[in-house]
This record gives structure tokens, sequence and C-alpha cells, in this order.
């Protein structure tokens, strides 16, 4: 498993202020659409591209387009629709599936409760979207979901993660596919309640709000 965490002041500074519980959810959500669409120009230098001949106004010559089959993009529910439109501002013709997971609070387990993906993603170059990767549990079931369709290559594009989310990945995955990790920072360590410290606090209630 690749880690790689984006060193750019852009990020940092809009980090900073994402993490600001002072920070109100319009703010919040324009400043994750940003970060991703930072986080996906480096998360994409892999994607796989063929040759193409085209003509300019002066010449033939020949381009690059984005081979087929296309890259899929695979936001969690509820907090990775906040990251979707950034990551398909850069790959526009990839295609977009998803996966509804929740976390037990008591035992810390997964449930998937929902999923809108194509039976084989063989060959397929899949981006999985959630904002934290905190004890690493739904990053590692949603991996491991498309590693049962066929899957290969999944590249994980988070916000922030935590030293134990990124070891359980690890050691999950193991070298069963090439799995890839593009985060903002690495922060301190999770709390007792599973948050990262410092964090930003839950993501999908800064970018929608609590829902009783």
């Amino acid at each position: 498993m690749r880690l790689l965490i984006a060193d750019h002041p852009l990020i940092a500074h809009k980090l900073t202020v994402l993490r600001d519980r002072n920070t109100p959810s319009a703010t919040f959500r324009q400043l994750v659409d940003e970060l991703v669409t930072l986080l996906a120009y480096e998360a994409t230098r892999e994607v796989a591209v063929s040759d193409t001949a085209i003509n300019t106004p002066v010449a033939p010559t020949v381009g690059k387009k984005i081979a087929e089959p296309r890259p899929i993009v695979v936001p969690v529910l509820r907090a990775g629709l906040g990251m979707l439109e950034g990551m398909t501002r850069l790959l526009p013709t990839a295609e977009v599936g998803f996966l509804g997971m929740r976390r037990d609070d008591e035992t810390l387990e997964i449930e998937t409760y929902a999923n809108r993906l194509p039976d084989n993603l063989s060959g397929r170059q899949c981006f999985i979207l959630d904002p934290m990767l905190a004890t690493g549990h739904t990053m590692v079931a949603a991996t491991n979901y498309l590693l049962e369709r066929g899957a290969r290559d999944v590249t994980c594009v988070c916000l922030l993660a935590a030293p134990e989310g990124i070891e359980e990945l690890e050691r999950s995955i193991g070298d069963r596919a090439d799995v890839s990790v593009f985060v903002a920072a690495v922060d301190e360590k999770l709390n007792e309640k599973s948050y990262i410290v410092p964090g930003l606090g839950d993501a999908g209630d800064r970018l929608y709000g609590i829902v009783d």
C-alpha cells in the first residue's frame, strides 16, 4: 500500500480553515470541494491513458485520452458525497458508483446498506471517496467490496487520516491489490470515541448538518 500526503501551501491553508469549529457549513462544503480537486490532481497522476490521433488547426498530431474502461469514482455515503464534485471536475468522463455504509457506534462494525456498482470491476481504476480515514474499518469494507468485484487498482482519497486507520487498511488489504491512499494530512491519533485528533469533527454533520 502507498500513502501519499499532499504537501502544498494551499492545501495546508484550506485545511486549517476547514478544521476551525467556527467555519459555517456553506464554507466547509466549498473548502471540501476545493481540497478534493487539489487532491484529485495528485491522485489521478497515474490514471490510464491511450494514444489518440487528432487534427489541430495547424497539423495532425497524436495526443492522450482517458483509456477504456473508464475509471469509476465511488463516494461512501453520506459524507463522501461532499467530495464527489471536486473529484469529477478533473475526471468528468468517469463513471460514478455509490456505497452506503454505516458504523455501529458501539461495536465499530461496518454495515453496508446500499450499493450502486457494476458487478464486474476487473481492469477498472477505482477511486474511493471518504473524508476521514479514522479506524480504517469503513475504508477496509469499501475496498474489500470493490476487490470482491474484481478491482485490483484502488485509490482512496481522504481529507484526513489517523495512524490507526492507515495501519488497519494496510494490515487488512495486504498485497491483494494495488492500493494507494491520498490525504491532505495524517493527524496525531484517535480519541476514545474514535474521532481523529485534532481532526475536524464529524465531516458528515459539518457538511450537511445533524440529521436526527
